[in-house]
């Protein structure tokens, strides 16, 4: 590897850079002007072209230096992630990320269970449908949806994606579903969503139901929400109601499923394999899907081919 100018000059430019301003940058790092105009003279003649253009009363970066200056702000935000990891590593602090409907409707009902199991370790959990950055060391470990490969992660297989309507008994009876076509004349929560089109096929309704108005929502939460409120039928994820479907507060009118190649995983940096709070969750998380799995359909536990 080629040697690094000293990091005392880089990071008086850094510093310097961000303020454009010699005087801030050493109020920041508690140095003389003259020490952070001596150490960014070292880094120029180290690069061979100025880094700032120097004009009366202030200083400006030059073209060179605002091409450096984001690669070495972007340096030093990583090695402070780095040290912040570390340090969260030994504070046992466990930061879970999941999408809205997995982590709200499934992971967050069972998430007491680890805490119990691991006094010790604090659970940080966090919903998004936004891809978060793992890289960065703020989240430890993520819930994601896909083929299951991303460069840099070690992933385990949860459980495919499946989805069926469902709906409270009294919505079925108020409007005499008996059979799969008779959904097509229902208020359906986001009518338009291909998931609908993908259960009718299964169900063996060849033509797509035709676009109509409806509401559409961000999450399962949100659907449940309003399905037990008696408006509609909403397309969701059965595991994730198992409680409710027992128990009669919601209900599955058939059994069809449809089960796109999209599965769920448990993901986190390749490079934490074997810090104790990621290895105990994955553990953990593992062993709450092996309970899951007697009351589930067994195809959604078979990877896609």
């Amino acid at each position: 590897m080629n040697q690094l100018p000293p990091l005392a000059a880089i990071r008086a430019f850094e510093a310097a850079g961000r303020h454009e301003n010699f005087s801030r940058a050493a109020e920041e790092l508690g140095l003389t002007q003259a020490a952070i105009s001596y150490q960014i003279r070292q880094l120029e003649d180290r690069v061979g072209k100025p880094l700032f253009v120097r004009e009366k009363g202030r200083v400006r970066l030059s073209e060179a230096g605002q091409r450096l200056l984001p690669a070495v702000s972007g340096g030093f935000a990583g090695i402070a992630d780095a040290f912040e990891a570390l340090r969260e590593d030994d504070a046992e602090i466990l930061s879970i990320n999941a999408a809205m409907s997995v982590g709200g409707a499934w992971l967050s009902s069972r998430i007491g269970r680890f805490q119990l199991r691991y006094p010790d370790i604090a659970v940080r959990l966090s919903l998004a449908n936004e891809l978060v950055d793992l890289t960065g060391g703020h989240i430890d470990v993520a819930v994601r949806s896909g083929a299951g490969q991303w460069d840099g992660l070690r992933s385990d297989f949860l459980f495919r994606q499946h989805f069926s309507p469902i709906c409270t008994a009294e919505f079925i009876e108020r409007n005499a579903i008996s059979k799969p076509e008779d959904l097509l004349e229902t208020n359906r929560l986001t009518p338009n969503d291909g998931i609908w089109n993908g259960w009718f096929a299964s169900a063996g309704l060849g033509t797509p139901p035709p676009s109509r108005l409806g509401v559409v929502m961000d999450s399962q939460m949100q659907e449940a929400n309003a399905i037990l409120g008696g408006f509609g039928v909403a397309m969701l994820t059965p595991l994730f109601w198992r409680t409710d479907l027992q128990t009669g507060r919601l209900v599955q009118p058939f059994e069809t499923l449809y089960v796109p190649r999209v599965s769920h995983y448990l993901v986190h940096p390749a490079g934490r394999v074997g810090v104790r709070k990621i290895e105990r969750f994955r553990e953990w998380l593992l062993e709450e899907l092996a309970e899951d799995h007697k009351f589930s359909d067994p195809q959604i536990w078979e990877l896609p081919e």
